[in-house]
């Protein structure tokens, strides 16, 4: 069913001489879409791209009633199966009454011509992004370890949600995961890759020959790390949404698990990692969990065993590698809207000898 637009926008609850963003560039456009579709929260005032953001963009509603959170794909570049706006919709109204905080979806729209892709709309969270030193400048190390352990709890949440329960079944293949996986970002990297990189091929080799047997499936949320949740640093501390489901599915709850340590960071890491990886500098700070911590605390929250976690981090990283070449491949393309897309391209080969150091220590072949 395509959507319904007015023309009548001129008038008290409509638009006053907002500004469009790349992404949103007609605001009575979509004022009127909102209105068709009974989304009566007053006239629009702004709508600010929300900085962070490396693949689908994040904006938020100024309106009189109150503040709402739109979310599109990225522009240009879009990869195959990649930034389906129904499949996080559909999780997010899943886990609406569950024990995993999520914000609220409102509304989706499939028809292109309102903003020039499929969006949603969800309700508005207040909370903290944590992804620089400087955003954990508010940190003691007492909250840090509340931050930790709250991460690994949510975590734990996410992979003991009831499938069947919510509605999502068939929301996934657990069965084969991680070799889908594989030959997916293997496909993503062929349509993104904008140079040589070294070690790649070696790499895919080395993650094909060690591929874990068939796990138990899950929901996984398929990139999990602090600076994706919205917290609330009060007494106690807590998170009030997980946000970024885009690549949310079905499948290992252990490659969730490495991806995330693939963000992390301890204390002793060096600087080059630091400064390449989101939100690394953050839990290198004190009362941050190690790695190994962090891992320790998962299995004792959902008993799985976690030690072959070092090829999973590997994998995490070369995710990581392949999602970061295709921003910067938009990047050179001229189709990412904020700043810092310039660092994401010699971040590459970074992460691909941090795969290779992985599973060095892993001991795979």
């Amino acid at each position: 069913m395509r959507c319904v637009l007015t023309d009548d926008i001129g008038v008290p609850g409509g638009v006053n001489n907002v500004q469009g963003v790349p992404g949103v560039e007609d605001p009575p456009r979509l004022h009127a879409w909102m209105a068709s579709a009974g989304l009566d929260h007053g006239a629009l005032r702004g709508v600010t791209l929300i900085a962070g953001g490396r693949s689908n963009l994040t904006y938020r509603l100024d309106l009189d009633g109150g503040q709402l959170v739109l979310r599109r794909p990225p522009l240009g570049h879009v990869l195959p199966t990649a930034h389906d706006m129904s499949r996080e919709y559909r999780v997010l109204t899943a886990l609406q009454g569950t024990l995993v905080p999520v914000p609220r979806p409102l509304t989706i729209c499939q028809d292109t011509e309102v903003i020039g892709a499929p969006f949603y709309l969800m309700e508005y969270v207040d909370g903290l992004v944590l992804r620089t030193p400087a955003d954990g400048a508010v940190l003691t190390p007492e909250l840090a370890g509340e931050l930790s352990e709250l991460l690994a709890c949510t975590m734990a949440t996410i992979h003991g949600v009831q499938i069947d329960e919510v509605g999502l079944t068939g929301f996934g293949r657990p069965e084969g995961y991680m070799a889908r996986q594989l030959a997916r970002w293997q496909r993503q990297w062929e349509l993104s890759v904008t140079g040589e990189r070294p070690g790649y091929d070696q790499l895919v080799a080395r993650l094909t020959e060690g591929l874990p047997e068939s796990s138990e499936g899950t929901l996984v949320h398929g990139d999990f790390r602090l600076d994706n949740t919205l917290v609330n640093l009060g007494h106690p501390a807590r998170i009030a949404a997980v946000v970024d489901w885009e690549m949310s599915t079905l499948g290992d709850p252990l490659a969730d698990l490495g991806l995330t340590l693939s963000y992390w960071a301890d204390t002793g890491d060096d600087k080059g990692f630091l400064d390449i990886n989101v939100g690394a500098g953050i839990t290198a700070l004190p009362g941050f969990y190690s790695r190994k911590q962090f891992a320790d605390r998962y299995a004792e929250l959902t008993g799985r065993d976690v030690s072959g976690v070092g090829y999973y981090m590997a994998f995490g990283y070369y995710k990581l590698a392949v999602v970061l070449e295709g921003i910067y491949a938009r990047y050179l393309q001229g189709k990412t809207v904020g700043e810092g897309f310039e660092r994401e391209g010699p971040a590459v080969p970074v992460l691909i000898a941090r795969a290779h150091q992985m599973l060095d220590m892993a001991g795979q072949a």
